[in-house]
């Protein structure tokens, strides 16, 4: 008799534990399904990591403000509560940003090295006049006359790629005003005929503080009417992605067109602007990188076992995540969430400016940062590590903008 009793009670033991198992499998798959539709709550959640600019593994490591040598040719920053906040914010902002940068930097100009009241060394001039100058303690390029026009200076003149992407901020000082003022990115077939402003062999986009419009085609921002009531000078950010005939572009985390077939291949691109003439002391771009596109993350990760992402960017000598990575963060997300059998070493690398060990530090915080925010967005913990190898692998010479922008990167290894 306590025989028979002891397997009933072994049985009924087993059956609850199936029960309790499948209750559980049900609640994961429920709560995995809400993370993935509410990227923005689970950004609400990443507050205090935010705030310490991510964790570090090594909890007793010191943090990047304490290290007065900067990653970069930059003055370093401070963390404080008030700037994390408004990170915060900005992460919520672009929550459903779908922009990915290309792989691979073609063309990169901070104007870091400039000096105020030259002309720009890696542009030619097509029309009107510019000049470096500083704005809120930054190099940017100031169109000083009305439809000033620069070129970026190439050896190779027709240097777009068939798959390309383009980003760059551009400055507005008050709304009120900005309805005259539009900045023009111009597309050219070839050098041969780029002087041809108003030829047949252009497109030009037109980007105001709340539209874009490339001819018959383009839209308003979502918030403008909100932004309008708001308003205060602010920078804008431009990114736009072609794909061998269709055109995407995007203003902050806004995708405002989308042209399926351009009707020809760009070879280069201008950038210029038609601004009131009480405003032209302020029109400003700044931060312009061109980018080669690629293969899928999920194609190029079972031919190389990794993918390098540039597109996962950090504030100045911090490891505070920027909104304008949103994007590829993800599309991070999406690629796990649909193979769920793909685990990843996340590496952080920097480039070669400043300290060693401050850049080995940098990158541990920078990759451990990016390891937090997608267990924030949903992904388990166990499917990720995170290392840095600060400045100690570069991928190009550390001689050229270019060469740094593309040694500063996010790797992410298949293990």
């Amino acid at each position: 008799m306590k025989y028979i009793f002891f397997i009933l009670l072994v049985f009924s033991i087993n059956l609850f534990a199936q029960f309790d198992l499948d209750i559980k499998k049900k609640i994961e798959k429920k709560v995995n399904k809400e993370l993935n539709e509410a990227t923005e709550d689970a950004i609400d959640e990443t507050t205090e990591t935010i705030k310490k600019g991510g964790e570090s593994e090594n909890e007793n490591s010191p943090t990047p403000e304490t290290n007065t040598t900067p990653d970069k040719t930059v003055s370093n920053e401070t963390t404080n509560p008030e700037t994390s906040e408004e990170n915060l914010e900005e992460l919520k902002m672009w929550s459903k940003y779908d922009f990915v940068p290309g792989e691979k930097v073609i063309f990169e100009d901070e104007l870091s090295s400039e000096e105020s009241g030259e002309f720009p060394s890696r542009w030619d001039l097509l029309s009107g006049s510019a000049e470096v100058a500083s704005l809120g303690g930054e190099n940017v390029i100031h169109l000083t006359h009305n439809n000033s026009i620069v070129i970026p200076l190439m050896d190779k003149k027709d240097f777009l790629p068939e798959v390309f992407t383009i980003e760059f901020d551009i400055f507005f000082e008050e709304e009120g005003a900005t309805r005259s003022d539009i900045y023009k990115v111009r597309f050219f077939e070839g050098t041969s005929n780029y002087k041809k402003i108003d030829g047949k062999s252009i497109s030009t986009l037109d980007i105001t503080w709340n539209s874009i419009k490339m001819g018959q085609f383009g839209g308003k921002t979502a918030s403008f009417v909100e932004e309008k009531k708001n308003w205060r000078p602010k920078w804008k950010h431009v990114a736009i992605a072609f794909n061998k005939r269709s055109l995407k572009v995007y203003l902050d985390q806004e995708r405002l067109l989308n042209i399926p077939n351009l009707g020809f291949q760009p070879k280069t691109f201008s950038i210029g602007g038609h601004f009131d003439n009480r405003h032209i002391q302020m029109s400003s771009i700044k931060n312009i990188r061109v980018n080669e596109g690629g293969k899928k993350l999920y194609d190029r990760i079972m031919e190389e076992g990794k993918f390098v992402t540039r597109g996962i960017l950090f504030d100045v000598n911090k490891s505070t995540i920027r909104g304008e990575s949103m994007g590829t963060i993800n599309e991070i997300v999406e690629l796990m969430n649909e193979n769920y059998s793909l685990k990843f070493r996340i590496e952080g690398h920097t480039d070669s400016d400043g300290d060693e060990s401050y850049n080995q530090q940098l990158s541990d915080e920078r990759a451990a940062a990016v390891k937090s925010m997608l267990v924030q967005l949903g992904i388990e913990a166990s499917r990720l590590e995170s290392q840095g190898w600060g400045e100690s692998k570069p991928v190009s010479e550390n001689s050229t903008p270019e060469g740094k922008a593309n040694n500063r990167r996010v790797e992410f290894i298949k293990i």
